[in-house]
């Protein structure tokens, strides 16, 4: 999508709430009750009339995950905005969440994910190339202007010294924004996906090794992916076809991969997101509204911040992350680029952004940056991108049991019952073995607040299977502790 999926429309979310600290708190947003997904495995889709939802095993399809707001959606270039979870087959609407980067209205305590920018049409790239056109158009004519003035009133006494004669070509340090922006254009490329009904958008994406996968988000190329068309496009202007080699909804990435890769690819260098700290200098790439190579700057403005978004499809399934929060400026188009930190190094994947909801660019409807923008950590992407590699789908830890989508329990509280009237608990998962019940609230996932069920599938998500985690949970009142390790699940569905 461009950052965000354009053509979809995102259900109002309230804004973002302030990152857990010391006390679990109840996350902004309502969500559709008794709808229950298991932890670590989303809900049913939003107007979906199961009450909860529960993870299934390995060996069974897991059950729908619930969709708190669209991604970045991609807007119909006919009739663009943002999708409306309650159109979706589900999941049920969790907690409201921001729009992927820059489709949608209204906030949450996570980001709306909004779809791919459409794919650009007359009626729009006509628009935006007329106002950069007219720019410089007006630019070059003010110039002829004032040459002119220069040449009939010479008497002034000004004299000017042009940069070329007193300070020969501009050296940039390699450090610097330009040129970091410098090394890393030529390894991001404007992602286009089209569906075999001529629908799609555009987002971002970047060179991840010399074999030519390229990583970006599952929404930018969920139009593609039954039969569709894919391309990728470098900033020297060189257009390659691509295929989907594995897509996950639930983490919203996404890899693809060029046919006919040129041999010279330079995959760009992967950092460490979980050494990041709120302060550090960040840099956005990406194509927003269909401006390609375009670079933005800001700051790490939070770390660990739950999002929860669907891309918004009748098909689509909820995708949760402990998201890196960045001020760095994004739009629709932006999703699937890197964000880097100041030495140019990838610390995440551009995905959604919180919206006011207001018009976009030409009047599309699409909302645009107020400098509250989503990222997905590099190391769980990188993480996901090589499962997806190896063997095309994705993995995703559990703790099998089914948890409430409802805002009001303080925690993530384990419901009555599973998805279709299946155990809450699975047996002889995880949870199960650790002791835990219908009823209990977690609190706790190692040092980690955890004020919702979004929340805490988030945060599992941020771990593999077989890791072992400390869960902190209420009984009746009274605190526990209990460690367990994480089991797994393959695949969406």
């Amino acid at each position: 999508m461009s950052t965000e999926n354009e053509g979809t429309a995102v259900p109002p979310a309230p804004s973002a709430p302030p990152v857990p600290v010391d006390a679990p708190a109840s996350a902004p947003g309502a969500a559709a009750e008794g709808h229950a997904p298991y932890a670590g495995h989303p809900g049913p889709a939003a107007g979906s009339t199961p009450p909860a939802q529960g993870v299934p095993s390995t060996t069974g399809a897991p059950h729908p995950e619930s969709a708190p707001t669209a991604p970045l959606p991609s807007v119909p270039p006919e009739q663009p905005g943002a999708f409306s979870a309650a159109e979706a087959d589900w999941p049920p609407p969790p907690p409201v969440t921001p729009a992927y980067a820059g489709g949608g209205a209204g906030g949450a305590w996570g980001a709306a994910y909004q779809a791919p920018a459409p794919k650009p049409k007359n009626r729009r790239g006509g628009l935006v190339a007329g106002i950069l056109v007219a720019a410089l158009v007006a630019g070059g004519v003010g110039g002829g202007i004032g040459y002119q003035l220069a040449k009939n009133d010479d008497s002034s006494g000004s004299t000017t010294v042009s940069a070329a004669t007193s300070g020969g070509d501009v050296k940039r340090a390699s450090g610097t924004v330009a040129g970091v922006a410098a090394k890393a254009l030529p390894s991001t490329v404007t992602i286009e996906a089209e569906s075999t009904n001529g629908q799609g958008g555009t987002g971002t994406g970047f060179v991840f090794d010399k074999q030519g996968h390229i990583v970006t988000n599952n929404h930018v190329v969920a139009d593609a992916v039954n039969g569709g068309k894919l391309t990728a496009t470098f900033p020297n202007g060189k257009k390659y076809d691509a295929e989907i080699i594995g897509h996950a909804q639930g983490y919203d990435v996404a890899v693809i991969k060029l046919k006919n890769a040129p041999s010279d690819l330079k995959p760009l260098a992967l950092g460490d997101s979980d050494k990041v700290a709120v302060g550090d200098g960040t840099i956005a790439i990406g194509a927003p509204f269909g401006l390609s190579n375009t670079v933005t700057t800001g700051i790490i403005s939070a770390k660990n911040r739950p999002v929860a978004s669907s891309d918004g499809s009748s098909s689509s399934k909820a995708s949760y992350m402990s998201a890196l929060q960045t001020d760095a400026s994004i739009n629709p188009g932006n999703s699937g680029g890197p964000l880097l930190d100041s030495t140019g190094a990838v610390i995440g994947i551009n995905s959604a952004i919180q919206s006011t909801g207001s018009s976009g660019l030409g009047g599309s409807g699409q909302s645009g940056s107020i400098g509250l923008g989503f990222a997905i950590p590099i190391n769980q992407a990188e993480y996901v991108a090589k499962q997806l590699i190896k063997t095309g789908k994705p993995v995703y830890a559990k703790i099998g049991a089914s948890v409430s989508l409802e805002d009001s329990t303080g925690g993530a509280k384990i419901t009555d019952q599973g998805a279709g009237g299946s155990a809450a608990v699975e047996s002889g998962g995880p949870a199960d073995e650790a002791g835990l019940k219908p009823g209990d609230v977690i609190t706790k996932l190692d040092d980690r607040v955890i004020d919702s069920g979004p929340t805490l599938i988030g945060e599992i998500w941020t771990h593999k299977p077989g890791d072992k985690v400390t869960i902190t949970y209420e009984r009746n009142g009274k605190s526990h502790t209990v460690e367990l390790t994480l089991g797994s699940r393959l695949g969406d569905s």
